[in-house]
């Protein structure tokens, strides 16, 4: 074969053919022209990758025509369908059959429409029995041609047949070898004119009259006939009958919705239209809707047309109330966006409640669910007054649905259930609104009462709440109001035997105190470490003792801490109360019975001792019961916890810079110690809070829980407070020796007493000096932990224990803290320690290598917020304005030395306020070195710059009272 010569003439042509097998199919050629303009019998078919050389012949259509034609060739199809290499003779008389021709046949009638479209302006031909594409040429009709369907039926029978009109003149095609090219839509060929058709008719319903007058089909069959196949006919196209009759009608339509209520799934809603009598659902696309009526022997046919924009219209506005369509296939509808925990199957009836006037406005029907069940569709709401009684709140609520009004209480069980049918007096059935659940949920589980519904006082957060959140109109007295805001409360004088004064927060928290005691209400003091809750309950403890006494009666009160906080209590007392008697209810020698509390203002014990003591403290009445660090009762199964519960008195406090520790369960326990009932059973607790906010950060439950403690728990943080703090405040720490630690102290102390004593007898002491620098060392080693002198110390120490705790407060506020130790060895313990519970930290000593790296990443590292410093090293040159809480463990010789570390935090950069904490051993060498460090100041000031100089000041009368 000849290839055609692209530096020559040349036209591309468009081949309508028949496939042996695929039937008609379209190609595109490019024929060799003669010199005199003529097609030659040089031509070949053109493919994408070879029409680019026969470009110049070519316009950007015939580009995609070639593209679009080259997916019905039968190499293409072959491999799109069958995947494997193969001949095409053998794939057709082997593999291809009827049910492959079925698949195919549609993928190619698609191409084909798409090329039809592009065609007109093109050369079109029909390719001869022989392949050459260039036969007779054909033209593609100017204007769609249409066909009528008519039908006359007769006593015999029905006969059914189509004409076809072109240019307003019919058309004969009946024996006039005319050929269907695609079935959908409808091609014919006759006469070389290519017809096409209007209202998209199928070519299938052309093809048994191209050689056929008309079909007959007999009256017997005529009523099935007329259904399956007359009714669709006139839906979509033009009907001519005679014997039966066809009416064309227009009706005003209604929107309907319809519930299909899917149980533990997602209900939906159907939207359909009434036209007249007729039911129609949206969606299926029809222009004209056909229904058909017998009477006798007499048939009649409604055409009925469709508002297809009108019924789009509708669905758009349903779209704009939160509604989507669920799939193409069912036109069913659901709400948008439901959350995952949401009960789905209710969603559409809310939404329907919810949007009841408006579809009204719309005037949309809304029809029940199929079943038994009738729900009750209109809008709903609740009325609630809250009024304050002596101990109570009244709660007087009434609920609408549509025109029902109902008791609130009848809705209880049902909201504390999540039931959210609730059965009207006439037998419907009112759908619950999701937002009550969560709106009235804490409300309804905390109130009592059966008639009517009453809160206790200490359930004000729960009123405040539905105040703010205007649910409901409340009167309360203006003192209960300002519970929410604590500045704005009543002012308290202060009491006469107060030492000092406190700053205005503290002054806040005072007044606080005395509000909670005016509706003996139990409260949490939840202030930042360093803010001086000791000092505001001291306070108010003074007042108390002052205000019982004028009345001519006395009070104790109990304070419950952790062993470590007890020398600071009594420090501070001796400082700002020293007119409140204290007892300290501790050690082997305590009093056995309670009888003695009564000549005391103030009794002091640990968690420890109120386990083991609890038959005692339980047989008395306190004024104030007081829990300091009241985390440590944050475990419900505790010892602790359970001692405390059995505790009476008047009043409850509980201090605690932070109530939730590791998780929102802490909670649970601090609050009941102080309002019982306030936040219900554990169990209660545990899945209406606990469980959502830990596990889903249910965000509602945690506001809902912050609304029922708020009015109990006052907490101002280092920053709130920041411009009523001084630049720094210094702290002392008073630890207890441990037993084991206590023994090994005083067994180092006699050896050294003894030598001392000696030396100073027989007039040596000025040699020995150096002895004695070197014994003082070593007691202060023991004083912060006996290991730094004997490795193989199994036992604790009160410092250390001491430290860890205050330090855990500390990085649980999200602070940073510098540690200071001018022994190496003791930071060893704490590095051993930090490494042993995974918390970040940075370390210092004289032989760190990197130093501006380790006070980088303090500075810039989120996560470390320790860093270990030992004094020598960390004297020069550091900037750490990062950290805000200062701890030294160790009392150095020389003042001076101290002040440098503690400048390490503050200096120009600094913004925060630092607290220092120095933590002095209780009875030992350091506590001395304290006092000597006053009496001393003066001098150490201008004089003394090292130990050993310091050594040298202390007279043989210092060292004594040392080691007394």
């Amino acid at each position: 074969m000849l290839r055609v010569d692209s530096s020559k003439p040349c036209q591309i042509i468009y081949a309508v053919c028949r496939h042996e097998y695929l039937s008609y199919v379209l190609e595109p050629h490019i024929v060799q022209l003669n010199p005199n303009g003529e097609f030659s019998l040089t031509y070949q078919r053109l493919f994408s990758n070879t029409a680019q050389e026969f470009s110049e012949f070519l316009d950007e259509t015939d580009f995609k025509l070639i593209k679009l034609l080259e997916e019905m060739e039968q190499g293409h199809i072959i491999k799109k369908f069958y995947k494997k290499p193969i001949r095409p003779f053998e794939f057709f008389s082997k593999i291809f059959n009827e049910q492959l021709f079925d698949t195919i046949r549609p993928k190619i009638e698609k191409r084909m429409a798409d090329a039809l479209a592009l065609l007109p302006g093109k050369q079109i031909y029909s390719m001869s029995k022989e392949g050459y594409p260039a036969e007779r040429k054909l033209q593609i009709a100017e204007e769609p041609a249409s066909v009528l369907f008519h039908f006359r039926r007769d006593d015999t029978e029905i006969r059914y047949f189509p004409t076809i009109k072109y240019q307003g003149m019919r058309i004969e095609f009946m024996f006039k070898n005319a050929e269907i090219v695609c079935n959908q839509p409808a091609w014919m060929l006759l006469d070389d004119i290519l017809y096409y058709f209007d209202k998209g008719i199928e070519g299938k319903k052309l093809v048994p009259f191209l050689n056929k007058r008309y079909i007959a089909i007999p009256r017997s069959s005529e009523q099935s006939y007329f259904e399956k196949f007359v009714a669709p006919l006139i839906e979509k196209h033009n009907v001519y009958a005679e014997g039966f009759t066809i009416n064309t009608e227009k009706h005003e339509a209604t929107p309907v919705l319809k519930p299909i209520y899917i149980e533990g799934g997602t209900s939906q809603l159907q939207l359909y239209f009434k036209y007249s009598g007729y039911i129609f659902p949206y969606g299926d696309g029809r222009q004209v809707s056909v229904r058909m009526e017998r009477n006798g022997d007499d048939y009649l046919f409604h055409r009925i047309k469709r508002s297809v924009t009108w019924e789009k219209n509708k669905l758009t506005f349903l779209e704009e109330l939160g509604l989507q369509t669920v799939s193409t296939l069912f036109q069913n509808l659901e709400v948008a966006g439901t959350v995952e925990d949401e009960d789905r199957s209710f969603s559409v009836f809310e939404w329907l409640n919810q949007h009841h006037d408006q579809l009204l406005a719309e005037s949309f029907e809304i029809e029940q669910p199929e079943g038994q069940k009738r729900y009750l569709f209109g809008s709903s709401k609740i009325d609630l007054e809250v009024t304050e009684n002596n101990d109570w709140f009244d709660i007087y609520a009434v609920v609408y649905f549509g025109n029902y009004k109902i008791p609130f209480i009848q809705l209880k069980n049902h909201i504390l259930n999540r039931k959210k049918e609730f059965t009207l007096p006439n037998g419907e059935i009112a759908v619950i609104p999701e937002k009550w659940f969560s709106q009235y949920g804490n409300l309804l589980h905390f109130s009592e009462g059966s008639d009517g519904i009453k809160l206790r006082r200490h359930h004000i957060g729960l009123v405040n709440e539905l105040a703010e959140g205007e649910l409901a109109s409340i009167t309360m007295s203006r003192k209960l109001q300002k519970l929410s805001d604590y500045e704005d409360m009543g002012d308290i004088a202060m009491p006469h035997s107060f030492k000092g004064s406190l700053r205005p927060y503290q002054k806040a928290g005072f007044n606080w105190f005395h509000f909670l005691q005016y509706y003996h209400f139990g409260g949490c003091l939840a202030d930042d470490m360093g803010l001086g809750k000791t000092i505001q309950t001291l306070a108010l403890l003074q007042k108390h003792k002052e205000d019982t006494e004028t009345n001519g009666s006395k009070s104790t009160s109990l304070i419950i801490m952790p062993t470590s906080l007890i020398y600071n209590w009594l420090n501070e007392a001796k400082k700002f109360t020293p007119k409140l008697r204290m007892m300290v209810h501790t050690g082997t020698l305590r009093y056995k019975s309670p009888e003695v509390f009564t000549n005391y203002d103030v009794v002091i014990t640990t968690y420890g001792i109120t386990r083991i003591d609890i038959e005692l403290f339980k047989t008395y009445f306190f004024d104030y019961i007081i829990l300091d660090e009241s985390q440590n009762i944050k475990n419900p199964s505790s010892k602790s916890y359970q001692s405390v519960k059995q505790l009476k008195s008047r009043f409850k406090l509980i201090l605690s810079g932070t109530p939730v520790e590791n998780s929102v369960n802490d909670l649970w326990t601090q609050m009941s110690f102080i309002n019982p009932g306030l936040l219900g059973s554990q169990q209660f607790f545990q899945n209406e809070f606990v469980t959502p906010i830990e596990k889903k950060k249910d965000e509602d439950k945690a506001r809902k829980l912050q609304a029922l403690i708020k009015p109990f728990v006052l907490r101002r943080t280092k920053e709130q407070v920041a411009t009523e703090l001084p630049p720094k405040t210094e702290n002392l720490f008073y630890c207890k020796m441990s037993d084991e630690q206590a023994s090994v102290y005083e067994k180092v102390k006699s050896e050294y007493r003894n030598e001392l004593l000696k030396s100073l007898e027989d007039g040596t002491f000025a040699k020995t000096q150096i002895q004695v620098l070197t014994g003082l060392t070593k007691l202060r080693q023991i004083a912060n932990h006996p290991s730094m002198i004997d490795e193989q110390y199994e036992g604790d120490s009160g410092k250390f224990e001491d430290v860890v705790h205050t330090l855990s407060n500390v990085l649980d506020g999200g602070h940073k803290v510098l540690v200071f130790s001018q022994f190496v060895k003791q930071l060893t313990i704490y590095r051993n320690y930090f490494d042993e519970k995974g918390i970040p930290y940075v370390y210092l000593d004289g032989s760190t290598q990197n130093r501006g790296d380790v006070v980088k990443r303090f500075q810039e590292d989120e996560k470390t917020r320790v860093f270990l410093i030992s004094i020598k090293a960390g004297g020069v040159g550091l900037n750490l304005t990062e950290a805000d809480y200062v701890f030294i463990l160790d009392p150095w010789w020389n003042p001076a030395v101290e002040q440098q570390a503690i400048d390490r935090t503050h200096r120009i950069g600094q913004t925060k306020n630092v607290f220092i904490y120095k933590f002095i051993t209780k009875d030992s060498v350091e506590e001395k070195i304290l006092a000597l460090q006053h009496r001393k100041l003066k001098v150490a000031q201008s004089l003394i710059t090292t130990e050993e100089s310091f050594i040298k000041s202390l007279s043989a009368d210092d060292i004594k009272e040392i080691l007394g």
